[in-house]
């Protein structure tokens, strides 16, 4: 399964969360950001290639549906409610993403 996840500059919450999917052997996962500045900046490219799409903000689903919402059409889009107060590896931030994430992912 293709999973997709989204922060603000994509280099912290949605970065660490595409680093626990390293060498998974059921999941495979990318990362990227919605504003300009982030380090890979979300594209349709990546939606299209994601099969469910996690966002950290609500406000993220919310510029994703305004900037893509043909690409969307029919993908899984969840809302994690993951705050942007976290460092890139984080163990909280590890340990909140696992909890998340285990109601949708049960090979996780």
């Amino acid at each position: 399964m293709r999973l997709l996840f989204i922060c603000s500059q994509n280099k912290w919450r949605s970065l660490t969360a595409e680093r626990l999917f390293d060498a998974h052997s059921h999941y495979e996962a990318r990362s990227a950001g919605t504003e300009p500045g982030a380090r890979v900046r979300v594209t349709a490219g990546h939606l299209g290639w994601a099969e469910t799409i996690f966002v950290m903000e609500r406000r993220h689903a919310d510029r994703l549906r305004e900037k893509f919402a043909e690409e969307l059409r029919g993908k899984t889009l969840v809302v994690l409610r993951i705050p942007d107060k976290y460092p890139f590896g984080d163990p909280a931030l590890i340990a909140l993403l696992r909890t998340k994430l285990a109601t949708h992912l049960p090979l996780l």
